[in-house]
């Protein structure tokens, strides 16, 4: 079992996911390549798998999030921007650009998904 566990943390992510293309998902990083948007429709249709994932896994399948914020009681929040905005110039400016925000409960599992285009606040 222990031998099973080390040859899965050692694979690489899945280059898709239901028809999501990860890898240029992952590779439009902040979406300043408007390539996100692009794939917003295929994102949409897999969200729903996409719940009840840890937090590790969607970082793994989706990338580093663009904005990682920690809210109250354990609670987190990855948001990847999905078009082009301030944020591409600095990511600490506010940004109106489109975003999918993941919230994940306190014991890390992915609880919802909204989207948002307006700049952020304290989440």
């Amino acid at each position: 079992m222990l031998l099973i566990s080390g040859l899965m943390a050692c694979s690489s992510p899945p280059d898709k996911f239901g028809a999501l293309d990860l890898n240029k998902w992952r590779g439009d990083r902040g979406g300043c390549n408007n390539v996100r948007s692009t794939l917003q429709k295929d994102f949409k249709a897999i969200q729903g798998q996409l719940k009840g994932k840890f937090a590790d896994d969607i970082g793994e399948l989706l990338g580093r999030p663009d904005i990682h914020q920690l809210g109250e009681r354990n609670v987190k929040f990855y948001v990847y921007y999905l078009e082009k905005g301030p944020q591409c110039e600095d990511m600490k400016l506010k940004s109106k650009a489109e975003k999918v925000i993941l919230k994940f409960n306190a014991v890390g599992l992915l609880s919802e998904i909204t989207y948002q285009d307006r700049p952020l606040s304290n989440l």
